[in-house]
């Protein structure tokens, strides 16, 4: 199955469409570390992992992972561990993945910068659950009532698990380039 997120923020799947945040740095096709972009490209997806003490098992074909309180993924590239889950404390710079605010209650893990890891390419690209904004844009009826991510794709919570029941082996979430459209 495949997965087309578009650069206006809608995700599109056979079983549906969503609007969803994307980086505050834009979409990129030379995504950097620390840049904020969503990267262009196709993305295997290659796990699902979530907060057990908040959520049931999410119901997915793709492989899942409960996470524990001391998981974390390094966004490093001088560490050998970059772009590559770490248990906590990790002398190298990483995310937290059991966080307070419920964003990462479930992650997706995209195949963006893995298979080889390149330092400096980008780290922790999920598909993961949206942040509410401070303040929805009242100007824009159609601009989501949520923050924009760090370079990750993200949706409401019910909407990533509808979505997830749909995913398998094989599932594929593509970033159109907006400069192709």
């Amino acid at each position: 199955m495949e997965i087309t997120v578009h650069p206006d923020g809608r995700l599109v799947w056979p079983g549906g469409s969503f609007r969803c945040s994307l980086g505050r740095g834009g979409i990129r096709l030379d995504k950097r570390e620390g840049d904020g972009a969503t990267p262009v490209g196709s993305f295997p997806l290659r796990r699902v992992l979530w907060r057990p003490d908040r959520l049931e098992r999410p119901d997915t074909g793709l492989p899942v992972q409960p996470i524990a309180p001391d998981d974390g993924w390094c966004d490093d590239p001088a560490d050998p561990a970059y772009n590559r889950p770490v248990k906590r404390p990790h002398a190298a710079s990483h995310e937290e993945l059991w966080r307070e605010d419920g964003v990462y209650d479930v992650i997706v893990v995209m195949g963006h910068n893995d298979e080889p890891v390149v330092p400096g390419l980008g780290s922790a690209v999920f598909l993961h659950v949206t942040r509410p904004a401070a303040a929805p844009a009242a100007a824009d009826a159609d601009a989501p009532a949520w923050e924009p991510t760090a370079g990750c794709v993200a949706l409401p919570l019910p909407d990533l698990l509808r979505l997830l029941k749909d995913c398998g082996p094989g599932t594929v979430l593509t970033v159109l380039d907006p400069a192709a459209g």
